[in-house]
């Protein structure tokens, strides 16, 4: 048998043992939420060969990508990669340990998810993006809650400044918690959080959503307004998380990955799941993937260059 042939062999039988997906975050992130309900759903397509989540949390998801660049290109070891480790962190860092577009193949986009503008009632008057602006004019400074510096929220403050003429102070927090915590005491005006990380609390009472960032309104959170409809058209930007392999994968594994996960989050279960969790389904192929990443690198570089902003 020729070494094409068995190649194909291997590949028409894969997978033949537990697949690793790695996470760039810690459990009970969004990123984390998001492979979980992937693995799961793969792991029932795959019978008895599961699914490993493994979560290598660090510098904003920077270790796990430099990991996964350098694993074997076998399709036993993929990526649920974000926004900031793809698109964001080629122009915020002066030198990478990797190179997003090089040692990547993008598989396939499973979710995108809008941001909320969110503020804590019983710290914040406001109750709309305008009643925000000018209470924000009246204050000392406008202080910004980011989930770590170099992410899309972060960009998406210096963005809302921009918008409304206010420099924003950004407070980078380390956790999830601690960001949420920024806004319980007050000691941040507001934030930019995801809709799955800020729903819960929205719906309970403890956070106040003035506004998305998204095209259209979120289903998860539909009595909130987006910036467009609130006469701030330029506000809008969203984040996502998509499935990335070693470059040199084998292009029929690709293709039976991305077969199989665009099958998976687009399943009824599968596309319910993640819309609970506060997400939209995308599910894309490959190469729309790939035009995502490129276009994504290319508009916000263009943002992190108006800031000045080097992580590094």
């Amino acid at each position: 048998m020729s070494w094409a042939s068995q190649a194909l062999a291997q590949t028409a039988a894969y997978p033949q043992r537990p697949v690793r997906l790695v996470v760039g975050f810690p459990a009970g992130s969004g990123p984390d939420i998001v492979a979980r309900l992937l693995a799961q759903k793969l792991s029932e397509g795959w019978g008895n060969l599961g699914v490993i989540v493994d979560n290598k949390p660090g510098a904003g998801g920077l270790i796990a990508a430099s990991e996964v660049a350098r694993a074997q290109p076998d399709g036993y070891t993929i990526m649920l990669g974000e926004t900031g480790q793809l698109a964001i962190a080629p122009s915020s860092y002066s030198k990478l340990s990797y190179d997003p577009k090089k040692d990547f193949v993008p598989v396939s986009q499973v979710v995108t998810s809008n941001f909320m503008l969110v503020v804590n009632p019983a710290k914040v008057p406001a109750r709309d993006v305008k009643q925000f602006v000018e209470w924000s004019r009246a204050q000392k400074g406008l202080f910004m809650g980011t989930f770590g510096a170099g992410t899309p929220g972060h960009f998406g403050a210096f963005l809302f400044g921009d918008a409304i003429g206010i420099k924003p102070e950004p407070v980078h927090y380390k956790t999830t918690g601690d960001a949420l915590g920024g806004l319980f005491s007050g000691d941040v005006s507001g934030a930019f959080a995801s809709v799955g990380l800020s729903a819960a609390n929205v719906k309970a009472g403890k956070l106040l959503a003035l506004a998305s960032s998204g095209d259209t309104r979120s289903a998860s959170l539909p009595d909130v307004p987006t910036f467009r409809e609130q006469g701030f058209p330029q506000l809008a930007f969203n984040s996502w998380f998509g499935v990335v392999a070693p470059a040199r994968t084998p292009p029929e594994i690709i293709a039976r990955l991305e077969t199989d996960i665009r099958k998976a989050v687009q399943s009824a279960e599968g596309k319910a799941k993640l819309e609970d969790a506060g997400f939209s389904v995308t599910g894309t192929t490959s190469k729309e993937f790939a035009r995502v990443i490129a276009a994504d690198t290319a508009s916000w570089g263009k943002v992190v260059a108006a800031t000045g902003f080097k992580a590094d």
